[in-house]
């Protein structure tokens, strides 16, 4: 059984999907990453997660830029989950790099699972989710978190609100009226799902069927936000509240 220890400042983050004894293999670009970037050699050693909410330490026994080679040395820490979950569905921008900016900051903000959302003003109905992965990890090890959030493949809006959440559940609307802004309606410690539109936000019949299934309109402040920068607001919001004591 791999000890649990509590030793030295993390410089660099590895990403290992699956960790099964006690030794491992980096992913190839993992591998070019640490051979010939970093240039570690055999016998350096290195912090890598499963993205599960496990730190290791391990040490390289080669240094092979196609698959480098570790010896589990330690289990540093292991990180329990939240105690609330954050769920978005977003509607992907027209300019896909917003998008990728959205998933970079989202995965440093804190964030379990986000589901691109195709509504009836959406200008993009497709991602490409292998891209969109690489951007989550990346985002993931450059923040030295070891919780990977779980990406979804594209879901049209009405499936979408049809399933079956847990917590409290938000649509956020330009139009709201006289609806509460998000900091006020939601419960600190709560799972929360929200649902963020397109640059021509929610048609009325999608607010009304969201309503219909239990969704709170909420605003996001008095500016009117692009798509991402909604989505940002959204995960701060709930993350600040959250850790508030």
């Amino acid at each position: 059984m791999r000890k649990i220890t509590d030793r030295g400042t993390v410089a660099h983050l590895f990403f290992i999907p699956e960790i099964q004894g006690d030794t491992c293999q980096l992913p190839a670009e993992e591998s070019w990453h640490c051979s010939r970037v970093l240039r570690l050699v055999p016998g350096d050693t290195l912090h890598f997660t499963d993205g599960k909410g496990h730190l290791y330490e391990g040490m390289l026994t080669n240094a092979d830029p196609r698959g480098t080679w570790l010896q589990v040395l330690s289990t540093i820490k292991v990180l329990p989950p939240r105690p609330w979950k954050l769920h978005l569905a977003i509607a992907p921008p027209k300019n896909s790099d917003r998008f990728e900016w959205f998933l970079e900051k989202a995965t440093e903000i804190d964030i379990d699972e986000i589901t691109p959302l195709i509504c009836e003003r959406s200008e993009r109905v497709t991602v490409k989710s292998s891209r969109l992965e690489k951007v989550i990890v990346s985002a993931m090890k450059q923040s030295l978190k070891t919780w990977l959030p779980l990406l979804h493949e594209p879901m049209g809006f009405k499936n979408f609100i049809h399933r079956e959440f847990h917590g409290q559940k938000f649509i956020a609307w330009c139009d709201t009226g006289t609806g509460k802004e998000l900091h006020a309606a939601y419960h600190k410690g709560s799972d929360a799902t929200v649902l963020i539109g397109p640059e021509g936000d929610f048609s009325p019949l999608e607010v009304e069927m969201a309503v219909a299934e239990g969704f709170q309109p909420v605003s996001l402040g008095k500016s009117r936000l692009r798509t991402e920068t909604a989505g940002i607001v959204a995960c701060h919001t709930i993350g600040l509240l959250n850790n508030l004591k």
